[in-house]
């Protein structure tokens, strides 16, 4: 559902919150990532950063710089503006997935809250193509949307206190990947060897709200071999495009 209006929430004395519905769909998003996207153009005086999330926006400013009716007016006149601004092309990336045993010890338990075999649920969790909703939890922890309800299952009754880095999990009707080794209450069905948070690269996370990632089966000697790979510097990670409708090749 979308609002009439963006809502303008206080956060404090030093954050606004524009809400914009209260779901979760593609199109929401868009309309979260578009003022997102203008708000890191512009560059308006007093703002601090700009953090997307599902259906709203939260912006911290420095009330030394400006005053909350002078950044709302400010924001309010941006939104309106920003409805007509185009998007940069998404990318799609590729997450090679081992699944299963010591890499995803809840697969079997997944599968059986949901009548399936562990193999149809694998078969259902690559068959998709995710939307990068937000990040957030811990640094490079990617939210995805669009995971088929066939795979839903609830978080663990109590969280693991060690999760290890790459874990690919599911919680309710979202999927998600571990960008580094933390607790955790997400039901792990597989692990990816690939970095998904580096503190010294520019930018420090490889996945970005607005884009999309495929997960791709790969046996545990593949893993092993890419995590020897990346410890070379030799692993280049696949990212593409994405196809849009009409297109040859159309995702």
């Amino acid at each position: 559902m979308f609002y009439e209006k963006p809502r303008f929430l206080a956060g404090g004395d030093k954050a606004f919150s524009i809400e914009f519905g209260n779901a979760i769909t593609p199109e929401l998003s868009r309309q979260v990532r578009r003022l997102l996207l203008s708000v890191q153009n512009v560059r308006i005086p007093g703002v601090i950063e700009a953090v997307p999330t599902y259906r709203s926006l939260l912006i911290y400013y420095d009330p030394l710089e400006t005053s909350p009716t002078e950044l709302r007016d400010r924001l309010e006149a941006l939104e309106l503006s920003a409805k007509d601004g185009k998007f940069p092309r998404p990318t799609v990336t590729e997450i090679p997935t081992v699944y299963g045993n010591e890499y995803g010890p809840d697969l079997e338990f997944v599968a059986k809250h949901n009548g399936l075999s562990p193999e149809e649920v694998v078969r259902i969790h690559t068959s998709n193509t995710y939307l990068i909703y937000m990040l957030g939890f811990i640094p490079g922890f990617a939210y995805l949307g669009g995971m088929p309800s066939r795979i839903a299952t609830p978080r663990l009754g109590t969280p693991r206190s060690r999760i290890p880095d790459g874990s690919v999990g599911i919680a309710g009707s979202q999927t998600g990947i571990y960008p580094a080794e933390s607790p955790g209450g997400w039901q792990l069905i597989g692990r990816t060897p690939i970095e998904l948070f580096h503190p010294h690269k520019e930018p420090p996370v490889l996945l970005q709200t607005g884009n999309h990632v495929v997960f791709v089966r790969i046996t545990p000697q593949e893993f092993t071999r890419t995590k020897e790979e990346i410890q070379q510097r030799t692993y280049r990670v696949k990212e593409a495009p994405v196809v849009r409708r009409g297109e040859r090749g159309d995702i």
